[in-house]
Formats: structure tokens, sequence, C-alpha cells
């Protein structure tokens, strides 16, 4: 029962993180974006992931656990390229590069 709650709440989170992948790429903004709440999203999911594998629970959880860790650090990376694509447009010695 605990794996399978933990598969539900891994499941619902992973959800939310293509769409928000989604929306860096299409927005290429940060708006609404926040990098503290990001990284402490990674830090929990590595947590996650090494708490199974130190607990010899090495199953289909684990999966999500990667894959959730995977999209996260995709829009950490968009996070950091929309941030310079804004520097840019807003730095006027390059506005007309």
């Amino acid at each position: 029962m605990q794996q399978t709650l933990e598969m539900i709440m891994l499941i619902c989170f992973g959800l939310s993180w293509p769409i928000s992948v989604y929306k860096s790429l299409t927005s290429h903004s940060t708006q609404g974006k926040s990098l503290v709440f990001m990284i402490a999203i990674i830090i929990g999911y590595i947590s996650g992931i090494a708490g199974k594998i130190v607990g010899g629970q090495i199953n289909y959880v684990l999966i999500l656990y990667c894959f959730n860790l995977t999209v996260v650090s995709i829009d950490l990376m968009l996070f950091f390229a929309n941030k310079r694509r804004e520097k840019r447009s807003i730095d006027p010695r390059t506005a007309n590069v």
C-alpha cells in the first residue's frame, strides 16, 4: 500500500512537470518560475532516489522518481536559458543584435 500511495504522489507531481517544460519552451520567459522551488524539488527527488537505493527498494516507483527528476532538470535548464534571453533583451548594448 505504501508504494502505491507513493506512486500516486509521484504520478500527480509528474503530470505537472511536462506542462511546466512546455510553458518554458513556448513562453521563453521565467515568469511564474521559482529557482529555489525547482532546486528544492530536485533535491527532494534525489533524496527519494537515494532512499530507494539505500533501502534496497529498487522497483517501478524508482522509475517515476528518475522521470520526474529528469523533467524538472530540463525545466531548470530552460529557466537559465530563458533568464539569459530575458537579460539580453533588456540589456541596451545587445538590443540591436
